[in-house]
């Protein structure tokens, strides 16, 4: 079953992103990942099969590796237990929903979400290698200052960083997100919170980033979302997934050039050979396409949670 929306009759509908679709269950939150696929901020038409159960899925898995680093937003998982919930929220039919609900939704805590994208990188990849090859071209020294972070001028695509850093940006409402120092975070929602939103992102990630290397996986970079709840800071929404993070495969990674990954990247390299402008509508992808990314989603579940989805 692919799912590309949700419409669950009698509840409220509190949001709706790229991919997830958010109720409002009063003193909760159901959060339902759907297969949707976004390229370039854009939403495209064809669902990728079981992409919402993988982001659901590795999420909780990473929620309960972590939940000793940081608390999170986590109330339940299991289907029984959101079905009743639903239903106590007056779903008449809420057993009907089950099979669009398993594996792929989640009741949550309402925390307050950080107005601030929390990006840790541990590699010179994506848009801060892009940033970075424009600094060099202008720099009249042997050091750059890129996000805050100061970085010699002879480093390469795909490099390794000495210490992981912590380079977030701001949330914008429209258009793509602006990528900013930790200082202006700081200055954006107050020194106190700030830092514990670096604290807490960098924690994260230096865990993760340990476990995976032992599995053959180097996570290149990740976006947390925090949120707060009751006076403290937790992580929310998904964590460490392919739609968050930039996973390599540790046995054919070679600085000095893009690194094959296990998420969108895919799809992104197949786009980019299309005449298309990458504003709405986006094209249907070919059904060989769609298949490799449902794979390649699979497979980063099941080397890093060492089973097989759900």
């Amino acid at each position: 079953m692919i799912v590309t929306s949700t419409d669950i009759k009698g509840l409220k509908k509190h949001s709706r992103g790229k991919v997830r679709d958010i109720y409002d269950l009063g003193d909760s939150l159901l959060m339902i990942a759907t297969d949707r696929l976004s390229a370039f901020d854009v939403i495209l038409p064809d669902g990728i099969p079981d992409k919402g159960k993988v982001l659901t899925q590795m999420s909780l898995f990473w929620f309960d590796q972590t939940k000793d680093v940081v608390d999170n937003h986590i109330i339940t998982a299991d289907t029984d237990e959101i079905i009743k919930k639903i239903a106590a929220c007056g779903v008449a039919d809420a057993e009907s929903y089950r099979e669009m609900l398993d594996g792929r939704s989640i009741i949550t805590k309402k925390a307050k979400p950080v107005q601030i994208e929390c990006i840790v990188r541990g590699y010179l990849a994506g848009s801060a290698w892009s940033d970075y090859k424009e600094l060099v071209k202008n720099a009249d020294g042997d050091s750059v200052v890129l996000h805050g972070v100061t970085l010699p001028t002879d480093m390469v695509e795909s490099q390794k960083l000495d210490e992981p850093v912590f380079t977030p940006s701001t949330k914008e409402s429209e258009g793509h997100d602006i990528n900013i120092s930790a200082a202006r975070a700081c200055e954006i929602v107050g020194d106190k919170v700030g830092k514990e939103l670096e604290r807490i992102s960098l924690a994260v990630y230096g865990y993760a980033r340990e476990y995976a290397a032992k599995r053959g996986i180097i996570i290149s970079d990740t976006k947390f979302e925090i949120g707060e709840y009751e006076g403290k800071m937790i992580l929310i929404d998904e964590v460490l997934t392919p739609d968050s993070s930039r996973f390599w495969d540790a046995d054919i990674y070679e600085p000095g050039k893009s690194q094959p990954s296990f998420d969108k990247q895919f799809v992104r390299d197949y786009l980019n050979t299309l005449d298309w402008d990458k504003t709405y509508p986006g094209p249907k992808l070919p059904q060989e396409i769609i298949d490799k990314t449902a794979d390649k989603y699979r497979e980063a579940y099941k080397r890093l949670a060492g089973r097989e989805l759900k």
